[in-house]
Parts: structure tokens; C-alpha cells; sequence
């Protein structure tokens, strides 16, 4: 992968993409009004992070471009701040202060909504092993403005790792924190939306591993939550309760530990 920026990058853009081409350990190179295509033709046909005034935006030769976008978080979060429920933050059990580990950022929706719903006082770790994937976010996260105050600065209160799930789960203490939830890419995709679809080819499509739910349940004070297809296996599989939706295609699994 390499870091570059738009066509008539300010100096502040310029200045994000250098600082993050050290901390991602890759090379930013200069657009200088050449094409994305051709950048990438010119450096071993490479992923392109492009740095953007709001945000960024993943390039990826032969594939479809990713921007960082809310998109139906940002329905989700309009619909909270109205007073009305979701039903993740329902399934998990979140309060205002709750600390919240999202094992799989992927786009990072469901991280931006445990964020309002945490609130200011919570404390949301989004973790992605994935590297474009992780740039995207970490960029996005931190650059996007939505319009809206509360959850732009929703957004700013995540915190972004570039991590293996199991392996941080395995370095935290006992209890440490509320919730840790789970979005795995589904193994057999449903209707997806211009928006998911390319994440498949970035996001690690592995199956969870049992040890990773022993070390949620080990971690995690209140609950662990699996977000999955209706009538998926995996809720059985890995020992999850399934809380019943109808009329929708995907339901959550949750694991109660606050007892």
C-alpha cells in the first residue's frame, strides 16, 4: 500500500499523509496530478490510501474504490439522538460510560454507534487487522464531519488499533472492560450494498476461532455480542442466545456475563 492525496491536495492533507505513511510503515508518494491508476501501475500495481479534506478513500487496481462514509450508522445515530432504540445497543446492554471493544472495525459503523451510545464518558476501541482497512478508519474517524455535532464528535472519542483480535483480547486483565462485540463477514452473503461489498476483499473472511469467544467471555463484565445472518450456525457453534428480530435478515447473539 501507499499514501498519497487528492489531485489539489492542501498543505494539511499533505502533512496527514506523510504522518500516517510513518505511522503505517509505507511510502507516501506525491500525486502530482497523476492518476490513480497510474500511481499504482508505477509502484508494483499497490493499494492506494488518498488522503481527503474529510476523510479518505481506498483505491484498489481492478477493484472498487472504498470511501470512508457512515452511511447507515449515520441513520442509526439520527434516529438515537431523536430518543428512538436500536437493537445492538439493546442487545448489548450499553449505558452512558460503558468501555466497548469492536473485535471487527471493518467500515466502522457499528464502532460509531456503540460511540453515541457510550457516550462522552465511555470509551470505544475499534480494532482492524487489516491495514488499508485501518488507514480508511483511522483517517475517517478522525477527519469526517457528518453535519452533525454529536456524532462527529462520536467519532473522534474512537479509538482505532491495528490488531489481531484474539491476540489483544489475550493481553487484557480479567473483567476490563463492558462489552466486546463481534461483526464477522458473513459465509454466505446476503444482499449487500455498494458500500460492503469491496470490503470483502480487504477484511479478513476467516471463521471466528472458539478461543476468541472464551477470551470475550473472560474480558468482558456485562456481555459479549455476535452480530450474524438469521439461522446461521454460528450462534450455536460458539454458544451464543440469539435475540429474536423479525422482519430483518440479521440478528444478534449475546453471551450475559453481568450476573
Amino acid at each position: 500500500m501507499i499514501i498519497t492525496t487528492g489531485d489539489h491536495a492542501v498543505q494539511e492533507a499533505v502533512q496527514r499523509a506523510q504522518a500516517l505513511s510513518k505511522e503505517a510503515g509505507v511510502n507516501y508518494v506525491p500525486r502530482n496530478r497523476t492518476s490513480l491508476p497510474k500511481l499504482s501501475a508505477q509502484n508494483a500495481d499497490a493499494d492506494i490510501l488518498v488522503i481527503l479534506e474529510g476523510g479518505a478513500r481506498l483505491y484498489r487496481p481492478n477493484g472498487e474504490a472504498m470511501l470512508f462514509h457512515p452511511s447507515m450508522a449515520f441513520v442509526r445515530a439520527k434516529r438515537l439522538l431523536k430518543g428512538e432504540s436500536d437493537p445492538m445497543l439493546e442487545a448489548a446492554m450499553v449505558q452512558p460510560g460503558d468501555s466497548i471493544i469492536d473485535c471487527t472495525a471493518g467500515l466502522g459503523s457499528d464502532a460509531a454507534v456503540f460511540a453515541l451510545g457510550a457516550g462522552p464518558e465511555g470509551k470505544v476501541l475499534a480494532l482492524e487487522d487489516s491495514l488499508p482497512l485501518w488507514s480508511l478508519l483511522r483517517e475517517g474517524f478522525a477527519y469526517y464531519v457528518s453535519g452533525v455535532k454529536e456524532f462527529d464528535e462520536a467519532l473522534r472519542r474512537i479509538t482505532v488499533k491495528r490488531a489481531e483480535h484474539l491476540e489483544t483480547l489475550r493481553g487484557l486483565p480479567d473483567k476490563s472492560v463492558d462489552i466486546v462485540y463481534f461483526d464477522p463477514m458473513f459465509r454466505e452473503p446476503i444482499q449487500e450494498s455498494s458500500a460492503i461489498s469491496p470490503l470483502r476483499s480487504y477484511a479478513n473472511n476467516n471463521q471466528l476461532d472458539p478461543e476468541v469467544i472464551t477470551e470475550a467471555c473472560r474480558v468482558a463484565r456485562k456481555t459479549v455480542l455476535l452480530k450474524e445472518k438469521k439461522g446461521s450456525g454460528e450462534f450455536e457453534r460458539l454458544g451464543f442466545n440469539t435475540q429474536s428480530r423479525s422482519h430483518t435478515k440479521i440478528v444478534y447473539g449475546v453471551i450475559s456475563l453481568d450476573k
